[in-house]
């Protein structure tokens, strides 16, 4: 059997979520950039402005790609991490969101486990 060291299990432990991240945040940013009325009937009554969902969802989606193509490709690496520690920021603040609108913690839950895994990917490549 082949072993692996524990810095090559750290790096596909990485690129996994990094990859997992970068279709959550491209799907989710897609849906609120080019589908508003789609997000804005399963956001419900509380849903942002259409040209703030716009921002936000370009905001996701250049982040998706921010995780994935700058260590992919070793031109400016330093860009993933950023890019995670972004998402991270964009996710706090929508865990703020629902808790300030006093929706059921189960809103926010999406929000703050992709918060947590964006942090563990900021680490990771810092």
């Amino acid at each position: 059997m082949v072993e692996i060291e524990g810095e090559a299990v750290m790096n596909i432990a990485l690129w996994v979520l990094q990859g997992l991240l970068a279709f959550a945040f491209g799907m989710a940013g897609n849906m609120k950039a080019f589908s508003y009325e789609k997000f804005k009937k399963q956001a419900g009554a509380h849903a942002p402005s259409k040209n703030l969902a716009l921002f936000i969802g370009l905001c996701e989606i250049a982040g998706a790609i921010g995780l994935i193509i700058p260590w992919a490709t070793g031109v400016v690496p330093v860009l993933t991490p950023v890019a995670a520690s972004a998402l991270a920021l964009v996710m706090i603040l929508g865990v703020g969101y629902h808790l300030q609108l006093k929706d059921p913690f189960s809103k926010a839950v999406p929000a703050l486990v992709l918060f947590i895994l964006s942090v563990v990917v900021a680490v990771g490549r810092f």
